[in-house]
């Protein structure tokens, strides 16, 4: 490696920041399944389900309450209808149709967002949605005119080098990069399907040690071994795995300790 490459390196490092980003609010009437305010002590940015694949009215206003006295922006996480589900499984819905269910959705979680004194900072996709637009430009472009109908200055956020960045960033919205580091990838820098053997990475240290590579180098170690390129602006740490508040904490102290600033990008 030149000098010239070294010098790259450490300004990449010295420069490191990250967003950590969560999925909350994925409960529904007295059933909850994420730690919410636990989490909102943790993370910066919060996933809120909007009630289609998770979340209800009360769940959605009460986090929005929590996140905005911690200062943690609120993010849409927009789904398939799909309650039964959990938002997992790949549907067929119209382009207009699904258009008009992600605008329905955001604009939900604005009013309680605004009751709380923030707003609706982002969108993302949840589950199913998330995984079809890496590929599908339909509906990409279909979840793409829902968050323009709702307000087209909303940053969205995905994985890069997905369909759903490009028409995006195509029309006009802001996008931002994520990376997961309690998932598993593919060489093609994909996630690994849920229901594959390794596709959720269980093992604590393992995804500390991920979340700080991904955050300083940009590179992670694909399921085959190769080294990819996953460079992100946020990191999701998913709520619903056994012990996510504790791994949470680990994450952002490593991070910290490798000199990684923890701050939304909205």
């Amino acid at each position: 490696m030149t000098d010239a490459e070294m010098d790259a390196v450490t300004d990449a490092v010295t420069d490191a920041v990250i967003d950590l980003n969560a999925d909350l609010g994925e409960g529904f009437g007295r059933w909850r399944l994420t730690e919410d305010e636990e989490l909102l002590s943790v993370v910066t940015s919060a996933n809120v389900a909007c009630g289609f694949h998770a979340g209800d009215a009360a769940t959605m206003r009460r986090v929005c309450e929590q996140a905005a006295a911690r200062g943690v922006r609120i993010g849409a996480q927009v789904s398939y209808r799909d309650l039964a589900g959990f938002g997992r499984r790949s549907m067929d819905v119209p382009a207009d149709e699904l258009a008009a269910e992600v605008a329905y959705q955001i604009g939900a979680l604005e009013v309680f967002a605004r009751a709380a004194g923030s707003r609706v900072s982002y969108v993302k996709p949840h589950g199913a949605l998330y995984n079809r637009v890496v590929h599908d430009e339909d509906q990409a472009r279909a979840v793409v005119e829902g968050v323009l109908l709702a307000d087209d200055t909303l940053p969205v956020l995905g994985l890069p080098g997905s369909r759903f960045l490009e028409v995006a960033g195509k029309a006009g919205l802001p996008v931002v990069t994520e990376a997961f580091a309690d998932r598993a990838y593919t060489p093609e820098g994909t996630l690994v399907p849920r229901g594959r053997d390794g596709a959720v990475i269980t093992d604590a240290d393992a995804v500390v040690e991920r979340s700080v590579g991904m955050a300083r180098s940009g590179t992670v170690t694909a399921q085959d071994g190769r080294r990819i390129d996953v460079r992100a602006r946020s990191l999701c740490l998913h709520g619903d795995t056994p012990g996510a508040v504790a791994l949470a904490r680990q994450v952002r102290a490593r991070l910290a300790a490798s000199g990684v600033r923890v701050e939304a990008f909205a």
